[in-house]
């Protein structure tokens, strides 16, 4: 039996995808699931979105893997297609694509397919990553409506830079930007991640496409996801292995970087780099032990993190341990070890055992 346990709360999920709905009661749903569900299981939790309109991936190896896992819905290739051989899979599988480029648009315009794909063109409004300048949409529309392998509804989508931030005007920049854009066109349009979903309704559009938030996790500065009424769908656990008494003075760990104030007594748990727990995540970073809160402390290492459990402790080899879930948001292990929740659910390693739960 593996120790290092993801626990899934589908009902979860479930609540975070009525959230989704609340929040912009108008618009279909575009799940997305890519990096494999966000660390959460690509095929497990697309079965599970049952009542999503479309799901979006990054790339089309994922997009496959849905197909493999038996799931019917429209997805939506948000990189796109990288090479002109990819069109023709994605003609036969139902995949819609990104344009966000010109060598897309000329793939497109150059290729010999039975049928027509359904197209999402993207316009860079601000973000500077991906998408069609403004000054290229006009063209680069009139291009996609006239070329014959092209579903002449071709769809239109932005993405916001700083939507997570209410107190920063780009969000509405980028909006105007947009809306001036495409005011003369009737074609369906996304502009709307978890982040803007939130906290800017003015964006919902034709279609949103929640990520982070139907995990129950917040994408907003400074919040966690209980703020928005989300309820966190991945309890990371596992056990303690090991517990030790260790003298004032003595160091803990790998180039012993913590030094006991006090005698104490050390818990060694079961979970490490090699689990996808933070290397970088410093002395003091909370983790749960028997629904109490005890201080990280020392090194993480590959297999292996320490706790301070303290001289009073009542704790046992076999206990439970709790690195982040409903007793202890990701959000806040995120800001202890200076990084985002994204990064922290994504690496989760295949080591972990995931237990699907209702």
């Amino acid at each position: 039996m593996r120790l290092a346990t993801a626990e899934i709360s589908l009902a979860a999920l479930d609540h975070n995808f009525k959230r989704v709905k609340e929040f912009a009661p108008a618009s279909q749903i575009m799940a997305v699931l890519k990096a494999n569900a966000y660390g959460h299981g690509l095929v497990a939790i697309a079965k599970r979105l049952s009542s999503a309109d479309a799901f979006a991936v990054a790339r089309i190896d994922e997009a496959l893997a849905l197909r493999a896992g038996g799931l019917v819905k429209p997805i939506v290739l948000l990189e796109g297609f990288f090479e002109p051989q990819d069109l023709p899979i994605l003609l036969a599988n139902n995949f819609q694509t990104i344009i966000h480029h010109q060598s897309q648009l000329d793939a497109l315009m150059n290729c010999d397919l039975d049928g027509m794909l359904t197209t999402w063109l993207k316009i860079d409004t601000g973000m500077h990553r991906l998408g069609i300048s403004p000054e290229q949409f006009s063209k680069a529309y009139q291009t996609l409506s006239q070329c014959e392998h092209v579903n002449p509804n071709i769809r239109l989508m932005t993405h916001f830079a700083c939507a997570d931030d209410l107190s920063n005007g780009k969000t509405q920049q980028q909006l105007a930007v947009f809306s001036e854009l495409i005011a003369d066109k009737k074609q369906q349009t996304c502009l709307a991640n978890s982040a803007a979903i939130i906290g800017w309704p003015d964006s919902h559009g034709d279609w949103v496409r929640p990520g982070l938030m139907m995990y129950g996790v917040s994408p907003m500065l400074n919040k966690v996801g209980a703020d928005h009424g989300l309820a966190p769908v991945m309890r990371l656990k596992t056990r303690l292995i090991s517990l030790r008494v260790v003298k004032k003075g003595e160091a803990v760990g790998y180039g012993s970087t913590w030094t006991c104030p006090t005698d104490t007594i050390i818990g060694v748990v079961a979970m490490g780099y090699g689990d996808g727990y933070p290397r970088h995540a410093p002395s003091g970073t909370p983790v749960m032990v028997n629904g109490k809160q005890v201080p990280l402390v020392g090194r993480v290492s590959m297999d292996m993190i320490t706790v301070d459990l303290g001289l009073e402790t009542d704790a046992k080899i076999g206990d439970q341990v709790i690195l982040w879930g409903p007793e202890l948001p990701v959000e806040v292990v995120a800001q202890c070890a200076d990084t985002i929740p994204y990064e922290l659910l994504c690496n989760i390693t295949p080591r972990v055992d995931y237990h699907y739960i209702e």
